[in-house]
């Protein structure tokens, strides 16, 4: 080979050598950028050159039926920090300032530090154990072994750049906001909240700051205002900050950690409608850090605006009727037990002196849209976030929270036996002049003897429907059949969901869930008694349904939704287009002798306080032993020949039906002659 050869291959080597060394760099140069401090990079490029900015979503408004507001939005003012206008070295001298702000305005800022100072010196605060640990962890300090709050300040303020600041409450609370920041992502395209829902005069006061102030701005944000919190706090729910859990649960759909969600009832239901959508503007810098342009790169959608089924006035009636007859069946009760111990007397039975609670509901039965459903007693959900006032609910004595109407199930009592009887009817184990003598004792099964209110001899369906003989339905069920009964009962709404949006008990049918099960429970059953549980929301759809001839619609509160601007239908629910989901299948000649025996119980049967009522009622009463006083149940249709309305009131340890009459009958006189809550205080039944 000749040495310009060899001189010619070297260079090559000597060349290939040298780009495989360039490539190695670019490679390892890449790595560095992309995987070891991609965070660092992305952070260096988003400042450089762009970021994203997301605003807030403006929540969709809840209004009843005619369109008066029940949960609105209103304007307020946010200070927050803007991570992109903030220079390096300038956060802890900004919180500063604002701090200074807001204690000269008597402002409240965003305090999240589980570190008091108390008689100056450091103390934790009360229930901290759990953001204690988080800041001890993995995700910030990772030191768990530091335990004492001094210890911990000290480690926190050296993370954030804090420990020569002298003064130790401003140092707690630059150290408190610094710390809420990082837990709640405060990063070039997520300013930072520090003071919510401030004043006009902070707003003011803030903004003349603005400009000595980098990165603060004053943000315009929608509080969300509940316009009569105690008229259907268990229907319409609240929103509230996302937990750690669903924000996991959530993120994927769009949340940001800094967003808040419907936490239960409509405002959880229809969580999707009612959001809204955040909008995006993107913002340029040069080189320097100056800003060269700001466009909105995705515009922001507010949420839809939702129409309930919800009469207000009738709701409002409701709500009071309901309370106040439940403090009547009480005090009427106390009266008789100190009668009783001035007497001498030995009191076998209670009589509704622990009569505290109770459930109101009232649908139309053209499409079991929800125009009233009360629950006793009630709450204000508008001070669900007072602290003091949550800790009153969450240890009051009768749980106001928990809804009566949708969640609580009862034993219907005798209020069960048009379903027997249809249930019969149609399977011909009776007619409507089958006759059963009734020896007050029905012990047919001798573990399960059911013990009639009279001794009613001979008697038949009308009959026993009327003076509701426990004898005749007794054996009417044994004949039935427990499997039977409750297939009946499925098809009329009893033991399944009604298919309201929010959350339901779906109660309990006996004999198909009950745990043990012997022939003889199906007599207990046949009376309402067993196993049965129902709520008040269950027995208004069955009594919709018996309005109905069997026809089963689905119960629903939303009567259409719209969008925030409100000239856009979304969905509606047509009040001449229920949605069906069942049908007993039973004659309507059945239905006829049924209903025309219910009307007697108005007339002349365990109802007659009814018969004074100026429209035409079928009903059917009942009363559910159980520990302490009865409950007294009381389902009604009206008007008899043409129905409107179903109605059914649960009066928990009422004892006498007629309280639970009266809250039935003045709902509806709010529905039928439009009475208001006054008209009823001045002149109400009872």
């Amino acid at each position: 080979m000749s040495k310009d050869n060899k001189n010619s291959n070297l260079r090559i080597i000597i060349c290939g050598i040298i780009v495989v060394l360039i490539f190695c760099g670019f490679t390892i140069r890449l790595f560095d950028w992309q995987i070891v401090n991609s965070e660092q990079y992305k952070e260096i490029s988003a400042k450089s050159t762009s970021y994203t900015e997301v605003s807030d979503a403006t929540r969709g408004e809840i209004l009843d039926v005619n369109g008066k507001e029940l949960a609105v939005n209103k304007t307020a003012y946010n200070i927050v920090i803007n991570k992109i206008y903030v220079k390096e070295g300038e956060i802890n001298s900004i919180i500063i300032r604002l701090l200074e702000l807001c204690d000269i305005c008597n402002a409240k800022w965003v305090d999240a530090l589980p570190i008091d100072i108390v008689n100056g010196a450091l103390t934790f605060e009360s229930d901290s154990e759990g953001s204690l640990s988080y800041i001890t962890g993995e995700s910030m300090l990772n030191n768990e072994e530091l335990s004492n709050p001094d210890d911990i300040l000290d480690a926190l303020a050296k993370r954030y750049d804090a420990d020569t600041i002298e003064d130790l409450t401003v140092k707690r609370n630059v150290v408190s906001v610094r710390y809420n920041m990082e837990r709640s992502g405060y990063s070039y395209s997520q300013a930072y909240i520090f003071a919510e829902k401030v004043s006009s005069d902070t707003v003011a006061v803030v903004s003349e700051q603005t400009q000595a102030i980098p990165g603060v701005e004053i943000r315009v944000t929608n509080e969300r205002i509940i316009k009569n919190g105690s008229l259907i706090p268990h229907i319409l729910g609240v929103v509230g900050s996302l937990s750690a859990e669903e924000y996991e649960a959530n993120k994927d759909n769009g949340y940001d950690i800094n967003d808040v969600i419907g936490k239960f009832g409509i405002e959880s239901a229809l969580e999707e409608y009612l959001r809204g959508q955040s909008g995006e503007k993107t913002i340029v810098k040069d080189e320097n850090g100056n800003i060269i342009s700001e466009t909105e790169s995705v515009k922001a959608h507010p949420g839809d605006t939702v129409y309930l089924t919800i009469d207000s006035n009738v709701q409002a009636v409701a709500n009071y009727s309901l309370q106040k007859n439940i403090n009547r069946a009480r005090a009427e009760g106390e009266s008789e037990v100190r009668a009783a111990k001035a007497a001498n007397k030995s009191q076998k039975e209670r009589l509704g002196e622990d009569c505290y609670c109770g459930g109101a509901v009232m649908i139309s039965t053209k499409d079991n849209s929800v125009i009233a459903a009360a629950s006793a007693p009630n709450y204000d959900i508008s001070k669900y976030y007072d602290s003091d006032y949550n800790a009153w609910l969450n240890t009051h004595e009768h749980s106001p929270m928990f809804s009566r109407t949708f969640d609580g199930s009862f034993s219907p009592g005798s209020a069960f036996k048009p379903c027997v009887a249809l249930a019969a009817l149609q399977e011909k184990v009776i007619t409507k002049n089958t006759a059963i003598r009734c020896t007050k004792h029905y012990d047919y099964y001798p573990d399960d003897i059911v013990n009639c209110m009279g001794t009613h001899g001979s008697i038949n369906l009308h009959s026993a429907m009327t003076v509701s003989c426990n004898y005749y339905f007794a054996e009417t069920g044994r004949r039935l059949g427990a499997t039977t009964l409750y297939m009946y009962a499925e098809k009329f709404g009893l033991g399944v969901k009604t298919g309201i949006e929010i959350d339901e008990s779906v109660g309990v049918l006996a004999g198909r869930d009950s745990t043990t099960w012997y022939e003889g429970n199906t007599v207990q059953a046949a009376i309402g008694q067993s196993d049965n549980t129902f709520t008040p929301m269950q027995l208004a759809t069955y009594m919709s349904a018996v309005a109905n001839n069997g026809v089963r619609y689905q119960t629903h509160m939303v009567r259409k939704i719209v969008n925030y601007e409100r000239d856009e239908e979304l969905l509606y629910n047509d009040p001449k287009k229920p949605v069906v989901l069942a049908d007993a299948g039973i004659s309507k000649d059945h239905f006829k002798t049924v209903k025309s025996s219910m009307r007697s119980v108005v007339t002349s049967g365990t109802a007659t306080i009814v018969s004074a009522y100026p429209k035409a009622v079928a009903a059917k009463t009942g009363t559910a032993e159980n520990a302490g006083s009865d409950h007294v149940i009381f389902v009604c249709y009206a008007p008899y020949d043409k129905p409107e309305v179903a109605v059914a009131v649960v009066l928990e340890h009422g004892a006498k039906g007629k309280y639970a009459m009266y809250t039935a009958m003045d709902m509806m006189d709010a529905y039928f002659y439009n009475k208001t809550v006054k008209q009823v205080q001045s002149k109400g039944w009872g």
